[in-house]
């Protein structure tokens, strides 16, 4: 379907106001608002960015504020709410939105047509914003004010005597910077006959109506400068620059826009935006990190959601090397930390286990010879750090299974609701049993073939251990699917995705009818247009659709909503079931999500949504495991996909018309 806007909607708050966009410089800064630059979070703003080495990033320049000056009446074209209130009203002159190649917004005022474009520029904290004048009958003028904040982007700005308001006057613009410990902000035009006047004064009580449903602080004060102002004339471009460093003349910036529009990828359909907004997510930091963002835009990089999206972020795209650039840093990471050695309790019992997932991904893309020669001794390390124990709250017990239970929660469903585990799952959780099955077999696998007998002897016994010790705990024979976890007192009954890794991992715990049962269950409890429920409906805890504070949104979130990343692990289930007769249906699961990509961040997933129809999208705008998720599901049905055969430029007889007979269709008993 590709991205289409509404045009006689965009001055309609309640459609624009609930539409986000977002730009980033892959370097761990963004540009983020709403589709009509109205902010909504405290998290919004043109340049959010990075200030030293640390994944900490601070809002620098919230907005820029538009005037058009003719026959010397002014028309502000910014919107902004102030406790209850809209004020100025500029969205009732936006004509056009379009997202592609860079968010363009187009006013029309009277006869005055302004056209203006966003450009987030790639490897340099750096905002560019060209505005053309398309029509204009009278001499017009343009004014941009910046409104700046100097913040944190989990903080919010307040009016203090300590802020400094000085603009400090470079070549073709001013120089600001609020608090000392900050970069300059530099702010340029590419036009040498324009003024800034100096102005500075505080904007008071800016609301942001997002944070404040979340149950949170919701007003800011944003300090300004001053503003440009300049004679615009009908067909000029103009090019406003804020960046952390200079730029000499206005010919840089004009070169560095156009050089930088011309790389943007133009996003069309589906693929193309899940492929963008998968590039966003790879951040490349100094000293030679890369990193996985989580999700934007208040996520850090988390070890579970990096390793779980990394292949469809990354492999899925024939970038190996962000794939290897990313694994090496968490190694890297994971030794300096003490987890390979066992020194420290990973935040849950999956997380590292997850890394063999990945691995699993990239083989393929190198040799099985470099892949050992690289990651096998953490592969090793981490298998034996498990074995070992961590520090009393994760384990391999006898029965070779691993066991996790502390005072906070240890699996990824470990949201907290005033001060206690929404869903503990202490002791043995079903995904945590899959995944070290997993990894133990497929380091095994790896070292047979390489040679390491000394790793083998030791280890070849346990995956059968594990085997028989998971199906005796787990299958669940009268009901026909995984409990979710066991302890000493207790079996959980619950129906949750949990189990969907169980039978989609390379390595199964399962027989073949055991892995149908699941996938029945799952389809008739858990399936959604929008991912896996993590809990049944028929359940007395579910929960779907929810307020929009915090509190209510974290009691759904584990209860009731649907997941995307779980989906992977279904459809690649049923892949394993069915082949190449699953691809049509696995087709329509993913162009399922095709209107999601302009339902709450243009060309991106959420993180989650409420676990009934209309199935709202929830929690983070952009999420690194649903893109990487859907991407992996994507790179599964053109692998499976039947291979079109090459065409003859001049075929010596007609081909044959008989269809062969077709593979006997497992899915049909997999899924309704």
């Amino acid at each position: 379907m590709g991205l289409k806007f509404d045009k006689r909607e965009l001055g309609n708050l309640e459609y624009s106001l609930n539409r986000e966009v977002l730009a980033t410089d892959r370097l761990g800064g963004y540009m983020s608002s709403t589709i009509i630059g109205c902010n909504t979070r405290k998290y919004h703003g043109l340049m959010v960015a990075p200030i030293d080495q640390s994944d900490r990033t601070y809002v620098l320049l919230s907005s820029l504020d538009e005037t058009i000056v003719q026959h010397d009446q002014s028309f502000n074209l910014a919107l902004h709410r102030y406790e209850g209130t809209y004020e100025p009203r500029g969205h009732k002159y936006i004509t056009d939105f379009e997202y592609t190649p860079t968010p363009t917004l187009t006013y029309r005022v009277g006869g005055v047509i302004l056209r203006k474009e966003l450009l987030w520029i790639h490897k340099r904290t750096q905002l560019m914003i060209r505005y053309t004048l398309v029509d204009a009958h009278s001499e017009t003028t343009l004014r941009l004010r910046p409104l700046l904040a100097f913040r944190d982007k989990h903080a919010l700005s307040k009016a203090n005597m300590e802020a400094d308001g000085r603009a400090y006057t470079i070549p073709y613009g001013v120089k600001c910077r609020l608090y000392d410990g900050f970069p300059w902000l530099h702010m340029q035009l590419n036009k040498e006959e324009s003024e800034f006047i100096a102005a500075p004064d505080w904007y008071y009580n800016f609301e942001y109506t997002k944070e404040l449903a979340r149950g949170y602080e919701g007003h800011e004060d944003l300090l300004t400068p001053g503003y440009f102002e300049f004679k615009i004339k009908k067909g000029e471009s103009v090019i406003f620059s804020a960046a952390t460093d200079l730029l000499a003349t206005p010919d840089t910036i004009t070169e560095v826009y156009e050089t930088s529009l011309a790389r943007r990828t133009h996003k069309i359909d589906l693929l193309s935006c899940l492929q963008h907004s998968a590039r966003q997510f790879v951040v490349r930091r100094p000293n030679n990190r890369t990193e996985v963002i989580a999700g934007y835009p208040w996520f850090r990089p988390f070890m579970e959601d990096t390793f779980m999206s990394l292949p469809g972020l990354t492999l899925s795209q024939g970038h190996k090397e962000d794939c290897i650039d990313v694994l090496d840093t968490a190694v890297a990471d994971m030794a300096a930390s003490g987890l390979l050695d066992g020194n420290i309790t990973p935040q849950t019992v999956d997380a590292p286990l997850w890394f063999y997932f990945a691995l699993q991904q990239l083989e393929g893309h190198i040799t099985q010879k470099e892949l050992w020669a690289k990651y096998g001794p953490a592969m090793k390390s981490i298998l034996e750090a498990y074995r070992r124990g961590f520090n009393n709250e994760i384990c391999m017990h006898d029965n070779g299974l691993i066991w996790a239970s502390a005072e906070r929660p240890l699996t990824w469903m470990g949201t907290m609701i005033d001060g206690q585990p929404l869903t503990p799952r202490r002791g043995y959780a079903v995904e945590a049993q899959a995944l070290w099955y997993n990894a133990v077999q497929y380091t095994l696998a790896v070292a047979k073939k390489q040679g390491d007998k000394a790793f083998v002897k030791e280890w070849q016994e346990l995956p059968e251990r594990i085997k028989t010790s998971f199906n005796e705990k787990f299958w669940l024979e009268e009901e026909g699917y995984l409990a979710d976890y066991v302890n000493y007192d207790e079996v959980n009954k619950f129906i949750r995705s949990n189990m969907a890794i169980a039978v989609g991992l390379d390595y199964k715990l399962l027989s073949e009818e055991q892995c149908v049962r699941v996938l029945q269950t799952i389809n008739e409890h858990l399936l959604t247009p929008r991912g896996l429920r993590t809990l049944s409906p028929r359940n007395l805890l579910y929960k779907s659709n929810y307020n929009e504070d915090q509190r209510s949104q974290d009691l759904a979130s584990r209860n009731g909503s649907a997941w995307v990343w779980p989906l992977m692990f279904y459809v690649k289930a049923c892949f394993d079931l069915g082949g190449e007769n699953y691809v049509a249906e696995a087709t329509r699961i993913l162009e399922a999500f095709d209107e999601e990509l302009q339902t709450k961040c243009v060309g991106s997933i959420s993180e989650r949504f409420e676990g009934d129809p209309p199935y709202n999208p929830r929690g983070s705008v952009s999420h690194a495991s649903s893109v990487g998720g859907l991407l992996y599901i994507n790179s599964l049905i053109e692998k499976y996909s039947p291979k079109k055969p090459k065409r003859k430029c001049a075929p010596k007889k007609a081909e044959s018309t008989e269809e062969k007979p077709k593979r006997k269709c497992v899915r049909k008993s997999v899924t309704k």
